[in-house]
C-alpha cells in the first residue's frame, strides 16, 4: 500500500484516532491492510471485522505479535497498538481503498479492469494477471477475493509503482457490484457470462443479468466494455456501455466478436483452438483443461488488447498458465487414475462444461467417472436444475456417477430415472462414504470429476483422492 499517516487514516475513514507507545498522527505506515490476523507481517494494518461465528477484534493482539503497527476497530481494544475506532470497519475499508487508488491514479498511469460473470471470474482475473505482470507491476486478488471485504483488501495492494489493478466482482446481492465498482471506476469492464450461479438470491436469472450490468455502469465513460457475445444477456450491455459512450470489444465465437475463437479441440493435455484478433490467426494451446476456458482466455485477451498488449504476446502468456486456480479442473492423481478437482464451485452452466469435458478427454479404454455434490444458492430452480444435470451425465454416457449429500439426492434419482442402474449411480451420504467407496471402486484407467459447490466441501474429498492415487 501507499504510505499513509495515522492522521490520513483516521480522516479518510472518518474514525477516532488513538495512538499508542511512540506513534504521533504523522507517523507513516504502507503495510499490508488485511482482515486475517494469519497474513500480518511488519507493518501490516489489521482490520477487526466482527463475523457470525467469530470477532476479529478477538484478534488483534495476534496480529500485533505477527507484526500489525495500526488496528482498525469498532471499539477500542486493549492491545497495545495504535488504534482507529470506527463506526462499521467494512465501509472504513471501502473508504480507505477509494481514497488510495485514487491516489495512484492521479499520480500515474494506473489502468483498472473489473472482471464479473456467473463463472470464470477467478481463471479470467489469473489469465490477464499473467498476461499483464509482464508489462508492469501488477495487483490482481489472491483466491477468490471478489466480495466486500477481498475487493477492497485486493486494491489496498496497489503502490506507486503498479501500472495495472485487476479487480474481481462478486455479487453477494443487487448493488454489490456497484459498490464495490464505484470504488476504483474501471477503464475496462469484463462481463463474462450470466448464468444461474447465485440466481436463487436474485430473484432470477434477469435480475442476476441486471446485477452483472452494474459493472458496466459504473465503469468510466472513457472506458471499453468487453462482452461475451455468445451470451445474449450479456451482449445486451452492449446498448448501455454504447449509451455511456463507452467502447465495446467483444469476444466468443459467435458475429460481433473482435476476438474469436475456432477449431477447437479439447484433450487430457489442455485444450487447443485458433485465435482470430484484429487480422492475425494465432495458435493457443491451453494447458488449463475444458473448452469453456476458451472463452476465459478469449476475455482476457480482449481485455489486454484494449490496454495495448500485442495478441501474439498474449498468447504466449496464457500458453504458460498451467491450472486456472486451486480446485479448478485441477489435475490430480497419476496417469494410472487421473483427478479431476473442480469442486471449489459449481453452477448449471459450469457443471454441465465439466462432464462435457470429463467425457471429452477419457479415451476408448477408459472409464469416466463423476463424483458430484449438490450445488447452492439456486433457489426455487435447485430441483429442476439436479434434474437436469444427472439427465446430462446419463446422456454423455459417463460410466459411474457418485452422488454425495442429501442435498443432491434428486441429482440421482434423474439419473437413475434415465437409465443408470445396476450401481452405474450411487447415492452416499457424506464424503467419508464416498472416499471409502471410491478408494475400491477406482481402477487403472480411470478419469475421475469432482465436482460441486464449494460449501459442500467435495474440494477436500478431491484432494484426498489425488494424494491416494498419486
Amino acid at each position: 500500500m501507499i504510505a499513509l499517516s495515522l492522521a490520513e487514516f483516521a480522516a479518510i475513514t472518518g474514525g477516532e484516532l488513538r495512538v499508542f507507545g511512540t506513534d504521533t498522527p504523522e507517523t507513516l505506515v504502507d503495510g499490508v491492510v488485511d482482515t486475517d490476523s494469519r497474513t500480518m507481517e511488519p507493518g501490516s494494518v489489521f482490520v477487526a471485522k466482527p463475523g457470525a461465528e467469530t470477532d476479529g477484534h478477538r484478534f488483534v493482539g495476534a496480529a500485533v505479535q505477527a507484526g500489525a503497527v495500526l488496528a482498525i476497530v469498532e471499539r477500542p481494544v486493549d492491545d497495545q497498538v495504535s488504534q482507529i475506532v470506527v463506526t462499521d470497519v467494512v465501509s472504513a475499508l471501502a473508504d480507505l481503498a477509494r481514497e488510495v487508488v485514487a491516489r495512484v491514479r492521479a499520480r500515474g498511469d494506473l489502468r483498472i479492469v473489473g472482471i464479473t460473470g456467473s463463472n470464470g471470474k477467478t481463471t479470467t482475473k489469473n489469465f490477464l494477471a499473467r498476461i499483464l505482470e509482464a508489462e508492469g507491476e501488477t495487483v490482481s486478488p489472491i483466491k477468490s477475493y471478489n466480495n466486500e471485504v477481498g475487493a477492497p483488501v485486493t486494491m489496498l495492494r496497489v503502490t506507486e509503482q503498479t501500472r495495472y489493478l485487476v479487480c474481481e466482482f462478486g455479487a453477494a446481492a443487487p448493488g454489490s457490484i456497484a459498490h464495490l465498482a464505484g470504488l476504483v471506476e474501471p477503464d475496462v469492464a469484463v462481463v463474462l457470462m450470466v448464468g444461474m450461479a447465485h440466481a436463487g438470491g436474485f430473484g432470477g436469472i434477469e435480475e442476476t443479468a441486471r446485477a452483472k450490468s452494474e459493472l458496466v455502469a459504473a465503469a468510466r465513460t472513457d472506458g471499453t466494455a468487453v462482452l461475451n457475445v455468445d451470451d445474449s444477456r450479456v451482449a445486451a450491455m452492449r446498448q448501455l456501455a454504447v449509451d455511456r459512450g463507452m467502447r465495446v470489444f467483444g469476444f466468443g465465437q459467435g458475429p460481433g466478436a473482435d476476438v474469436r475463437a475456432r477449431d477447437i479441440e479439447v484433450s487430457a493435455s489442455g485444450t487447443r483452438c485458433t485465435v482470430e484478433v484484429e487480422g492475425d490467426r494465432l495458435p493457443l494451446r491451453l494447458q488449463v483443461l475444458g473448452a469453456h476456458h476458451v472463452g476465459n482466455a478469449l476475455a482476457a485477451i480482449a481485455a489486454s488488447a484494449v490496454l495495448g498488449v500485442p495478441a501474439a504476446d498474449a498468447v504466449a502468456r496464457l500458453e504458460t498458465v498451467e491450472i486456472a486456480e486451486r480446485w479448478r479442473m485441477q489435475p490430480l492423481g497419476s496417469d494410472r487414475v487421473r483427478i479431476i478437482n473442480d469442486a471449489y464451485n459449481a453452477s448449471p452452466d459450469s457443471m454441465a462444461a465439466a462432464l462435457r469435458t470429463l467425457a471429452q478427454i477419457t479415451g476408448p479404454e477408459e472409464r469416466t467417472v463423476a463424483v458430484l455434490g449438490a450445488m447452492t444458492e439456486l433457489g426455487e430452480s435447485a430441483g429442476e436444475e439436479h434434474d437436469r444435470i444427472g439427465l446430462l451425465a446419463v446422456r454423455l454416457n459417463i460410466q459411474r456417477i457418485v452422488v454425495v449429500g442429501p442435498e443432491a439426492r434428486r441429482l440421482y434419482l434423474s439419473a437413475v430415472g434415465e437409465g443408470s442402474w445396476n450401481s452405474e449411480a450411487v447415492h452416499l451420504p457424506d464424503q467419508d462414504a464416498a472416499f471409502e467407496y471410491l478408494r475400491t471402486e477406482l481402477r487403472d484407467g480411470d478419469r475421475v470429476l469432482v465436482k460441486s459447490s464449494n460449501s459442500v466441501g467435495l474440494r477436500h474429498l478431491g484432494d484426498r483422492l489425488g494424494e491416494l492415487f498419486s
